[in-house]
């Protein structure tokens, strides 16, 4: 484990939250050199980002406070506001919604998601050093690689999770020249793709259990991903169906002089 504060100058910042702000810093870097090579860097996409950021921070504190809530026998101000945490599932749903709203207040019609999704992904990873460093890594282990926590080797569940995030950035940038049939799409590819990993690494994370053996993240995993998973089979019969409807509609079009 790494310390729990880096100096910068005679200034102390907690390692958990300089990765946090380097993440998100990386995020932006990767939008920014996205939106140029496309020409969509204005400021309209500089309102949505904004959006997204603001909506990211109050869904990854507003799934936590639910949870202190729901779990503290006697909260508080103070420990709602330095005990309740912060938690990427939400942060994602947050920023989802935040965009969409920032869209909707400036009017904004095109297509932001495979903007967004490798950026996402990548300050994620970034952001998820600093939880390695100062978390603990996860359950018991007796695998060469585990990581040793006060005595116990255990589940390095967050490297877990950043070697899967890097492999995602390189996957969603693959992607991006190869979807253009299927515009903002991209943005769901990382939701469903990390969903469905943030699941299965719950099970070696050493999160508490909240129901019937599942932590509170895979209940609200478990409801999401298919929903996502069902747009995407959605989508692809609609594709599948547009050309074979507009075939009809030729076949049925009545002669003209």
């Amino acid at each position: 484990m790494g310390p729990r504060s880096l100096m910068l100058g005679p200034v102390s910042i907690p390692t958990h939250d300089a990765f946090t702000l380097l993440g998100v810093l990386v995020a932006a870097a990767v939008l920014v050199v996205g939106a140029r090579r496309q020409g969509r860097l204005d400021r309209q996409l500089v309102f949505i980002a904004a959006g997204g950021m603001v909506g990211g921070g109050i869904g990854a504190r507003l799934a936590t406070v639910i949870r202190y809530l729901a779990e503290s026998d006697h909260p508080s101000w103070t420990g709602l506001l330095l005990d309740s945490g912060k938690t990427v599932v939400g942060g994602l749903a947050g920023a989802y919604v935040g965009v969409l709203v920032a869209k909707r207040v400036i009017g904004y019609r095109e297509h932001t998601g495979d903007l967004f999704a490798p950026a996402v992904a990548l300050g994620i990873a970034v952001g998820r050093v600093g939880c390695f460093l100062t978390e603990p890594p996860g359950t018991p282990s007796d695998l060469p690689w585990a990581v040793t926590y006060d005595g116990v080797p255990s589940h390095p569940s967050m490297l877990y999770e950043i070697a899967f995030l890097l492999l995602l950035f390189a996957t969603l940038l693959w992607l991006r020249p190869r979807l253009t049939h299927y515009p903002g799409e991209l943005f769901k590819v990382l939701l469903v793709g990390y969903g469905t990993f943030r699941f299965l690494v719950e099970f070696v994370r050493g999160n508490d259990v909240w129901l019937l053996g599942l932590t509170a993240p895979q209940w609200f995993l478990l409801a999401a991903t298919p929903l996502m998973a069902a747009h995407f089979v959605r989508l692809s019969r609609a594709r599948r169906q547009a050309p074979h409807r507009a075939n009809q509609e030729v076949r049925h079009e009545p002669a003209t002089a």
